[in-house]
């Protein structure tokens, strides 16, 4: 074991405390996050940014279908909820560049511009 000084271990001691209290403040009140939830906060603002710049492509997809008058009168008829699915079934909601399935969430949102428009 080894031999401190005994005016050393105040030192010590308020630098393991003051560690500890700014490690607490900046987590609390300074702003500081962990990797996973940087991560997560990324990962929403990169979706709802896809979101928003493909939901006007969707939208100019499905008014430039050759039955987009049916379509609209469909799709104004089903339940709010339900619209976003009705997108995806038609093929409007794809992304380019991804994989071919549907994005539920430019779904959502191209159901929403056409319904408004």
């Amino acid at each position: 074991m080894m031999n401190i000084p005994v005016e050393t271990k105040p030192a010590l001691w308020g630098a393991v405390l003051g560690g500890a209290a700014v490690a607490i403040a900046g987590f609390s009140w300074g702003g500081w996050v962990t990797g996973g939830k940087s991560e997560t906060a990324a990962q929403l603002r990169a979706t709802t940014a896809v979101t928003a710049a493909m939901a006007p492509v969707c939208a100019a997809k499905f008014k430039g279908a050759g039955d987009a008058g049916v379509n609209m009168a469909a799709l104004q008829k089903i339940d709010s909820w339900q619209r976003g699915e009705f997108i995806e079934k038609g093929g409007w909601a794809t992304v380019a560049g991804a994989a071919p399935e549907q994005n539920t969430e430019v779904a959502k949102a191209c159901a929403a511009l056409l319904i408004t428009a």
